[in-house]
């Protein structure tokens, strides 16, 4: 059984937050409560209403959201939400129960091109992973995925799958022009047909760290100071850039004698010939400035 954890997550709107978990709750299909009878198809959804501020409840993808009356403020009730929420999907018992079929929302794949020649990033209009997962071969798949399912086109190498897109690496024996539209497509019917990425046997540092379970990598709370100042920027100025080319990068180490940065590429920009110097030399520039006489070199290895 899945172990669900909870985290809270504000909205823009000060009425609504939501809980999100780490694993899929419900796919292809969202639902929204306004009141306890609207509920019965939801234990947990009717459970909630029982708690007076409680106004409309909505269980889409990984997340359930709720708006609440103005009678409290979030600040004093979310964590209890949140035990409330994390302590029911734990327990194993049914989100949802109905045989009413939902209009499943029209899937849409656009392919875009990323740095890396050998690379392509085809990006759903829905989520598709709640973690980050790599796929080096067809070894790390499981049965009856979409990952498995992908690796039937013999020129692909290697997947990385985040949020809502899926970045390829090909084999050099063909050009993406010739098979962009055909990958493209399948990948769209995988996902109206409900097939998952799967779950994948190969995890590495980098995916570990990122998801807080035990690893070699240091976790944040356990890094010295500076290493914490490397890891906000790069979270705050690095990857963003680089989730829009397909790939991902983490911090993997730092050395105070040294001055060297350590980071881990994924995705496209692992194995990229470009990659490698530019963003180590675009990394160096930002931490040389931002932590001045800290910061001499940055080394990136491919994840």
């Amino acid at each position: 059984m899945e172990n669900h954890q909870i985290k809270v997550v504000n909205t823009s709107n000060e009425s609504i937050v939501k809980f999100e978990s780490n694993h899929f709750l419900v796919k292809n299909h969202s639902y929204e409560f306004k009141n306890i009878d609207d509920a019965k198809p939801s234990p947990l959804a009717q459970q909630l209403f029982y708690l007076p501020f409680v106004k409309t409840v909505y269980i889409a993808q990984n997340f359930i959201a709720i708006e609440k009356y103005d009678i409290v403020e979030w600040a004093d009730v979310q964590t209890e939400v949140a035990e409330q929420i994390e302590t029911f999907l734990n327990s194993g018992a049914t989100l949802v129960t109905t045989d009413q079929e939902k209009k499943k929302v029209p899937v849409t794949v656009y392919a875009e091109a990323t740095p890396n020649p050998n690379a392509m990033k085809f990006v759903a209009n829905k989520k598709l992973t709640v973690n980050s997962k790599e796929f080096k071969s067809i070894n790390d798949t499981e049965a009856n995925t979409l990952a498995r399912d992908l690796y039937k086109f013999p020129f692909i190498k290697e997947l990385y799958v985040d949020e809502n897109y899926i970045s390829i690496q090909k084999h050099d024996v063909i050009s993406w022009d010739e098979v962009t539209h055909e990958v493209r497509s399948f990948i769209r019917e995988s996902i109206e047909n409900g097939n998952s990425i799967g779950e994948t046997k190969h995890e590495s540092a980098a995916i570990v760290k990122e998801k807080g379970e035990s690893t070699d990598l240091p976790k944040f709370e356990n890094l010295d100071d500076i290493s914490k100042k490397i890891v906000e920027i790069l979270d705050e100025y690095i990857k963003p850039a680089v989730a829009s080319d397909g790939g991902n990068i983490v911090f993997e180490g730092y050395e105070e004698s040294s001055g060297e940065v350590r980071v881990i590429l994924q995705g496209a920009c692992s194995g990229c010939p470009s990659s490698t110097m530019t963003l180590r030399n675009g990394i160096e520039t930002m931490l040389k400035d931002m932590i001045p006489g800290k910061i001499d070199r940055v080394v990136a290895l491919n994840g």
